[in-house]
């Protein structure tokens, strides 16, 4: 049985401002419901990315915003990945290279940290 991890939930304080952000990194906007008051449910793609993950207000999740820090993307290169980030104005902390991979780290509005790595070649 395969299992697939499809969605991971992102917490932030403001849905826009998060929304907005994602989009400009290159996110694709999969969802945006609000199908009652108090509810609203954002669902964003990395591009190429089978996970998505998802914010909004009501719920139920009980993350406090900017404490995310485990989720790790993995991109085919590192140096380019920064470049991308820094040109569209993302702080972003240089290439960091270690044995099992190049890694760059950023953060979104909120201070949820995002770890890129590119996998080291394999003989």
């Amino acid at each position: 049985m395969d299992w697939k991890i499809e969605l991971i939930f992102v917490p932030v304080t403001d849905v826009d401002r998060a929304k907005e952000f994602y989009e400009r990194i290159g996110f694709h906007a999969d969802h945006d419901q609000t199908p009652f008051d108090g509810l609203r449910f954002v669902q964003m793609t990395p591009p190429g990315s089978a996970c998505s993950i998802a914010f909004g207000t009501g719920l139920g999740v009980d993350l406090e915003p900017g404490r995310q820090n485990t989720i790790q993307v993995v991109v085919p290169d590192a140096d380019e990945a920064l470049a991308h980030l820094r040109g569209l104005g993302v702080e972003a902390e240089g290439v960091d290279d270690q044995a099992w991979g190049r890694f760059v780290t950023f953060a979104d509005p909120d201070g949820n940290t995002w770890t890129l790595q590119q996998l080291p070649q394999r003989g």
